[in-house]
């Protein structure tokens, strides 16, 4: 239990001094989940709702491929995304390997699937009638779709919340194509798994508490969002 202890311990220390390797595995992390969660977001919510609304040919496969993906595992993800920015790969020439881009184009893949298939069951579990409610009122195009993302709108929320959590604590996608350098593409995760493999248990401890951190204030945003939008 000592070892706990003192880990705890040499973990606040770290914190409060602002310890520069720490803190700037914090900011990778922030900043790549960012970009890949704007990324998700934009192409998946639009998705997410055409999936969930719409009707067309083989719509029923497409769903069961969206929820399939949602399994997806991060090493596969970082093969995949490898073997593309890779100076071999189709898109080598733009040195994307090893960068924070190309953890965002991975991550932006992990938590796509989530997205599309969050915001999908959102629109299917809003009320029949509201359709039918806004074409009798005359709607147009436009109002339709704010109207239903509105009701559909803590669905949605949910939606991002779980795809952000899933982008947050990966490990094999920013292992791979981000290779894990430090001051550069260092994020928690890896910077975890790595500083407790060398022994060093406080900073392990440091960045663990961080990631709770921010997985808590994200749930917490979401609680007070919904709280405050249904007055």
């Amino acid at each position: 239990m000592n070892y706990i202890l003192e880990g705890l311990v040499k973990a606040f220390q770290l914190l409060l001094r602002g310890d520069p390797e720490t803190y700037s595995a914090i900011r990778v992390t922030v900043q790549v989940s960012t970009y890949s969660m704007l990324a998700s977001l934009c192409l998946g919510l639009p998705l997410g709702f055409l999936l969930g609304y719409g009707t067309f040919p083989l719509k029923k496969m497409v769903r069961t491929l969206v929820d399939t993906l949602l399994s997806l595992p991060t090493v596969l993800i970082g093969l995949i995304v490898y073997a593309f920015v890779s100076y071999r790969g189709p898109l080598g020439e733009y040195g994307l390997l090893f960068t924070l881009p190309a953890i965002a184009i991975g991550q932006t893949i992990l938590a796509l699937p989530v997205v599309v298939a969050l915001a999908a069951t959102a629109v299917e579990s809003l009320d029949q009638r509201l359709h039918t409610t806004l074409l009798t009122l005359g709607a147009n195009p436009r109002q339709f779709l704010l109207s239903n993302l509105w009701e559909a709108r803590f669905g949605l929320l949910a939606a991002g919340v779980a795809a952000y959590g899933r982008v947050l604590t990966e490990v094999g996608i920013s292992m791979m194509v981000g290779g894990n350098i430090k001051w550069h593409t260092r994020t928690i995760t890896t910077a975890v798994a790595l500083e407790t493999g060398k022994g060093q248990f406080g900073m392990g401890i440091a960045l663990g508490l961080v990631l709770m951190a921010i997985a808590l204030t994200v749930n917490l945003s979401l609680f007070f969002l919904r709280k405050r939008t249904r007055h």
